[in-house]
């Protein structure tokens, strides 16, 4: 009995080292390739816990999340008007299909990166090529990148990937290009700004004149309405004293001659050279009664 139990313990030891060869166990963020001396046999898509062959099969993971593809320098793209702009961008991929992914790139990551690159840089330069730089910079951005996207998609499916997204992250001017543009947007600007003052000013001068023309209508008419009502006033007053005076008319002259020696001697320096027996000095020399 004591000599079978070495025996045992080793079958025990080579049974769990078969084993833990035969399993492994595929996350969900990958694929797994099964080789077998070198061939492919099996696509694992799903996660778990998995059997393989041990000694005479391999397994090699891969990466079934969305990754990026992020240009490291800005690269130089020619428009329809021969104008250099600097682009940078991103693409969001995928491995699509695992197995013709190996056959193309057999495993390496960079070769996949490297033809994507090339891929996406040739559609960009066939749609900058037909666009100008107002519409690559702003006006037809985002029509540009889905047309870059699919046209990349319809190259990278044949070598097992997806290309989700391509986004343009900054497309700029060279300094040199951006000066001349800025110096031409500055001279527009100018121009636009002189013919607004120019078109202001003669608005101003349009409107001050109405104005004025107003303001001379404005004062004639309320001089004119003034003289009317003072017209008015003065026939009323003019008829008010009648009235009251035709009542008593040597009142009315009384009242009058004081005016008339009112304004005579207004300063005690006058000096007034008349007649004694003038009709001036009649209610000076007694009553009106009497004087008559």
């Amino acid at each position: 009995m004591r000599e079978r139990l070495p025996l045992a313990a080793g079958l025990i030891l080579f049974v769990f080292v078969v084993l833990s060869m035969s399993i492994f166990t595929v996350d969900q963020r990958q694929y797994a390739l099964i080789f077998q001396f070198g061939e492919i046999k099996r696509v694992i898509d799903e996660p778990g816990i998995k059997f393989k062959w041990p000694m005479i099969q391999r397994v090699q993971y891969f990466d079934r999340r969305i990754l990026t593809m992020d240009t490291p320098e800005p690269e130089l793209f020619q428009t329809s008007e021969k104008k250099n702009v600097l682009v940078d961008l991103f693409v969001k991929w995928q491995i699509a299909d695992p197995r013709l992914y190996y056959k193309s790139f057999n495993a390496e990551e960079a070769k996949a990166i490297n033809r994507l690159d090339q891929t996406v840089n040739s559609g960009l330069r066939e749609e900058f090529g037909r666009r100008t730089v107002k519409d690559v910079v702003s006006g037809e951005r985002t029509q540009i990148m889905e047309d870059v996207r699919r046209k990349s998609d319809e190259d990278a499916q044949k070598y097992g990937m997806r290309i989700i997204d391509v986004r343009l992250k900054r497309v700029d001017l060279p300094t040199e290009v951006s000066e001349s543009v800025y110096r031409r947007m500055e001279a527009e600007r100018k121009r636009v700004a002189n013919e607004l003052r120019s078109t202001g000013g003669a608005e101003a001068e349009k409107i001050k004149a109405d104005a004025d023309r107003q303001a001379e209508v404005i004062k004639a008419e309320a001089f004119r309405d003034a003289q009317k009502i003072k017209g008015e006033a003065d026939a009323k007053a003019s008829s008010i004293y009648a009235e009251a005076f035709g009542k008593n008319p040597e009142f009315y002259r009384f009242y009058r001659s004081l005016e008339a020696y009112r304004q005579s001697f207004r300063n005690k320096n006058d000096v007034l050279v008349v007649d004694p027996s003038s009709e001036f000095f009649k209610y000076l020399k007694g009553s009106g009664r009497e004087a008559k």
